[in-house]
């Protein structure tokens, strides 16, 4: 059993929550819910021991393996995705390796009375009994039956991970830690860069392999799918129900309910007291009375609700300036790494004003296109970007390439220029970023609050070609509403890859399908695209690819 005991985070003066107290047991699958910057990735990285709490403990048996998945990672580049993966069995290799070297040592000395040799005795028989009580594995066995269950090809185990984008790299980190077997698997957001068959292969893990499992994720199914319980974190303390996300949503709207009622109560009780002592207070008769009222409401326990997060994002984009008719089109367009084709003669045309939807597996070459029409990767073929197409991009990694050491403020004034300049305040208002959160440094920032000050930046000059990679990773359900209508009555070319048909439902009017190496073009919303294609959504169209 692992806990947490009286855990505490203060930062600048501000408590983000404090005695936070619970047990983690073996089969707990846990959701970990909350609005942004509740403080759910932070308590993550403390069970982790990636940070420390300003007061509390985690306690935890000395063998205990805690792994843990963040929401962004910074990884190495250095060796071949099979190389990088078989890193997980480096602790077991290395304790063999050492055993190794105290045997042979047993070996060539001869002083076998002697307090060192048997001081390696001793070592030996303690190594050798951490060793042999691991269960035996085909290790090269295991890493390719975990690779294949996250997507990866068997022909991709010999290239460099460098070939592979961030949420490849990503599933990379996440088989190295479900190969260690750990006691508990902390995990932020990982289904962010998956698609339905990895999804559903991780999910099958967690519920039928993993010892104890906490996660942090927007995604409803994934998390209805593989939790047992909840814990909700809320201005400054949890909650925590043995339930799963479901039903964990009505407890929880009982519980506010009730709150409320208990609150209005109150609040009728302490004006009829308040009104009382007024009336009376210079009345010799009632002098006890009132003094009696007086001293109760001063001892009163104020009752609180729960904040239910009914905030919102005023997002407008800039007037768009005027682009070409055609702001990108691209003919004849081949793409290879190596002997890896990712797409042939793909043929794309985009109008002015017309909002597009990039659909299709992992690695069909969504990325890959994007990247092209941004010039930042060579290719076969011709591609026109239209004339004054000034191009705004959000790629998946966008919030991992902001400056941790600067404060939110600082990071949206060192690129604002001319009237804006005056305004910044008031547009990070807009973000929900008012107050204290000015003064926070980025690597306190939560995913979201990453993404959201991402997409500030974005924001701050006029563009007229959006190209959005994922832009609702990290991002809460009623955030995506409010960028969604945003992104609707922006007047400007958007080009939208992401997995999520409610995002792109009304929003996207035609769709590009990327699959077994070609682009296909479908002049349909994204409705219309999968009931021609007789789909309920697009992760089956992932899995029929």
């Amino acid at each position: 059993m692992i806990s947490v005991d009286n855990v505490a985070v203060e930062f600048s003066g501000h408590t983000l929550f404090s005695d936070i107290t619970f047990n983690i047991n073996e089969k707990d699958r846990i959701a970990l819910m909350g609005k942004n910057g509740a403080g759910k990735s932070t308590l993550l990285k403390i069970i982790a021991g990636v940070d420390k709490p300003t007061k509390g403990k985690i306690s935890a048996p000395n063998d205990a393996v805690i792994a843990y998945l963040p929401q962004h990672l910074l990884t190495k580049d250095d060796c071949t995705v099979f190389e990088e993966t078989a890193k997980a069995f480096s602790g077991i290799l290395k304790l063999k390796a050492e055993m190794e070297a105290l045997n042979l040592q047993l070996e060539t000395r001869t002083d076998y009375d002697s307090d060192e040799y048997m001081a390696i005795i001793e070592k030996v028989t303690e190594l050798g009994d951490k060793y042999y009580s691991i269960e035996e594995i085909n290790y090269d066995a295991e890493i390719e039956k975990t690779l294949q269950g996250l997507g990866f090809l068997r022909e991709d185990f010999t290239r460099p991970s460098s070939e592979f984008s961030g949420g490849w790299r990503m599933r990379i980190e996440l088989a190295k830690i479900l190969l260690q077997k750990p006691d508990l698997i902390l995990l932020d957001e990982p289904t962010n860069h998956m698609d339905i068959e990895s999804i559903q292969w991780l999910e099958d893990f967690l519920i039928n392999s993993s010892k104890a499992v906490i996660v942090i994720s927007h995604d409803r199914a994934f998390v209805d799918n593989i939790t047992n319980r909840t814990i909700e974190v809320t201005m400054g303390r949890i909650y925590d129900y043995k339930v799963n996300y479901t039903h964990y949503l009505q407890l929880r709207k009982e519980r506010l309910e009730q709150q409320q009622k208990q609150f209005n109560d109150q609040q009728k009780m302490i004006a009829e007291t308040t009104e009382f002592i007024e009336r009376f207070k210079g009345t010799y008769s009632k002098t006890l009375q009132v003094q009696s009222r007086v001293k109760m409401l001063e001892k009163l326990d104020i009752v609180e609700v729960d904040e239910v997060d009914t905030s919102a994002i005023n997002i407008k984009f800039p007037p768009a300036p005027r682009s070409g008719n055609y702001p990108v089109i691209a003919d004849q367009i081949t793409k290879k790494y190596g002997e890896n084709l990712v797409f042939k003669d793909a043929q794309i045309t985009i109008e002015r004003g017309q909002k597009i939807a990039f659909v299709g597996k992992n690695g069909e070459g969504k990325s890959t296109m994007v990247k092209a029409i941004m010039g930042e990767i060579d290719f076969e073929g011709d591609m026109k970007v239209g004339h004054n197409c000034q191009i705004g991009y959000f790629a998946q990694n966008q919030a991992s390439m902001l400056d941790g050491d600067l404060s939110v403020f600082d990071t949206v004034d060192q690129i604002a220029e001319g009237e804006i300049r005056t305004k910044i305040k008031d547009l990070l208002g807009a973000f929900l970023f008012r107050g204290d959160d000015l003064n926070k440094k980025v690597k306190m920032l939560s995913g979201g609050e990453k993404t959201r000050l991402a997409m500030i930046k974005l924001l701050l000059q006029p563009v007229n070609l959006l190209i959005l990679d994922e832009p609702t990773n990290h991002l809460d359900l009623r955030t995506k509403d409010i960028l969604k209508d945003a992104l609707k009555a922006f007047e400007g070319t958007i080009i939208l890859i992401s997995h999520d048909r409610d995002f792109l439902d009304g929003l996207a009017e035609k769709v590009f399908e990327f699959g077994n190496k070609r682009v296909k073009e479908h002049f349909e919303d994204i409705t219309g695209f999968l009931k021609n294609k007789k789909l309920d959504n697009l992760k089956e169209i992932e899995r029929k690819n």
